[in-house]
C-alpha cells in the first residue's frame, strides 16, 4: 500500500518568488512583441498581461501566507 508523501512546504516561498519573477519577465517580453503586433494581437497581449498581473498579485499574497506559516512552524 502506498503512503502519500508528507506535505513539504519548506520551499514554497522560493518557488512562488521564482514564479513571480518568470511572470514579470513574460510581461516585459510581451511589451517588446506588442511593438510589432496589429490591433487584435495587441489587444490579446494586453488582456493576457492583465491576467498575468492578477496572478502576480495572488502569488504575492500566497507568499505572505507561506512566509507566515513558515515562521509559525507550519501549524
Amino acid at each position: 500500500m502506498n503512503k502519500p508523501k508528507p506535505d513539504d512546504r519548506s520551499d514554497n516561498v522560493e518557488k512562488l518568488q521564482s514564479m513571480v519573477q518568470n511572470t514579470i519577465e513574460n510581461i516585459e517580453e510581451s511589451h517588446d512583441t506588442m511593438q510589432f503586433a496589429d490591433g487584435a494581437e495587441r489587444q490579446r497581449i494586453e488582456e493576457k498581461n492583465k491576467r498575468r498581473e492578477e496572478s502576480i498579485h495572488a502569488m504575492r499574497e500566497e507568499i505572505k501566507d507561506e512566509a507566515a506559516a513558515r515562521e509559525n512552524g507550519y501549524k
